[in-house]
């Protein structure tokens, strides 16, 4: 076999290898309830019914869930909100969250979610909110590429994200990881988790 040959099959397994490490990498959203805490690793039932195991990275951010009212939300704040597109250009919540000042700037910006059918992410700092009731209004979201209105209606959910710790994780509470990696094992590892704190459940 010449060193060509040689150099050419080298290259197709490194290919190989390569792309069947990026499909054993995959991330998918995982949403459930914890039914049991065994150090890092949690045992979760998804909200479709089944069970999976969720490991923990070394270093991973727990972020605790707690509600919220439109009255938390203040010009400079940093939020995000699940929104569907209206025909005029503004947004309508389907959940807003409120993140604590050490999060500022996590997802900054304005792109399709996976949260509702036909529906964005708006990440940014508020330039201006207007209460119209005790539980709607309007806030302005400015990331660096834009901005967009946001409606918040009666009832819709509002949240503040707070630095939560391995305590905020035990049996009954609500999980979301926005990254989960599923492992050739069928298991997840993830290096950041919202736990809802309080009977709340996070989007």
């Amino acid at each position: 076999m010449g060193r060509t040959t040689r150099y050419m099959f080298a290259s197709v397994a490194l290919i190989g290898t390569l792309a069947v490490s990026s499909a054993f990498a995959q991330t998918v959203r995982l949403r459930g309830t914890i039914e049991k805490v065994d150090g890092s690793t949690l045992a979760v039932k998804t909200r479709d019914g089944a069970q999976a195991t969720l490991t923990l990275a070394g270093n991973a951010q727990i972020v605790s869930v707690v509600k919220a009212t439109l009255a938390d939300i203040k010009e400079g704040s940093f939020i995000g909100s699940g929104a569907l597109p209206q025909a005029d250009g503004t947004q309508k919540a389907v959940e807003v969250h409120i993140f604590p000042e050490a999060m500022r700037g996590t997802g900054e910006g304005h792109r399709p979610w996976d949260g509702a059918p036909n529906s964005t992410m708006t990440n940014g700092t508020v330039g201006g909110a207007t209460v119209t009731g005790v539980e709607s209004g309007a806030v302005t979201v400015k990331y660096k590429d834009g901005e967009k209105k946001i409606i918040v209606a009666p009832g819709t959910p509002i949240v503040r994200y707070e630095i939560g710790g391995k305590d905020d994780l035990k049996a009954g509470a609500s999980v979301t990881i926005t990254a989960a990696v599923k492992k050739p094992d069928g298991s997840f590892e993830a290096a950041r988790v919202n736990v809802g704190r309080n009977g709340v459940v996070p989007n």
